[in-house]
């Protein structure tokens, strides 16, 4: 998979916040947040380059034996979605064989009795923010109808994909932030 642009490394800055303030775009990894009454811990931080100076973050937060992850992408307006690693095959389309084929996913896919359809292809770059190393990837975004459900799926290389599911969330549904 190659990329026509040069990707450019977002400018390193030391982040700074109020600690009476704090929100989601100031967590880090070690962190503690409270999400639908139970208290979630950042166990690793990942950073996506869209290209056009366009960055989000990815929030790895985990709870006893679940994990879920906060999607965080601020252009103008915040948008957060709370989503869970799925098994790509469990979506009824063959939605890999179909991007094998033809290059792109179709534009509606199902998945647990919902239909989503296709918003937007991203390619882009992604690292853990600990490791610095930079991966390419493709993703692709779905909705439901009343764009409160949003469906993943991200090809990393020729063969290799990854789904996720979950929610659209609010920055009201995170509280008791508590920073390392």
């Amino acid at each position: 998979m190659a990329f026509s642009w040069f990707k450019k490394k977002k400018e390193e800055t030391k982040r700074l916040y109020d600690p009476t303030q704090v929100t989601v775009r100031d967590l880090i990894k070690g962190a503690f947040v409270d999400y639908e009454l139970e208290t979630w811990e950042v166990r690793a931080v990942f950073e996506y380059d869209w290209g056009d100076n366009f960055f989000s973050d990815e929030f790895q937060l985990s709870i006893a034996d679940d994990t879920i992850f906060l999607s965080v992408e601020d252009d103008d307006e915040l948008f957060l979605s709370v989503t869970r690693k799925i098994v790509i095959q469990d979506i009824e389309e063959d939605v890999v064989s179909v991007i094998l084929k033809k290059e792109v996913p179709p534009m509606k896919v199902n998945y647990q009795g919902e239909t989503y359809f296709r918003k937007s292809e991203s390619m882009g770059h992604y690292r853990n923010v600990e490791t610095d190393s930079w991966a390419e990837l493709i993703s692709w975004t779905y909705f439901d109808r009343n764009q409160e459900k949003i469906l993943s799926i991200e090809q990393w290389g020729e063969e290799d994909f990854e789904a996720s599911s979950g929610l659209v969330v609010s920055e009201y549904d995170f509280s008791s932030i508590i920073m390392p």
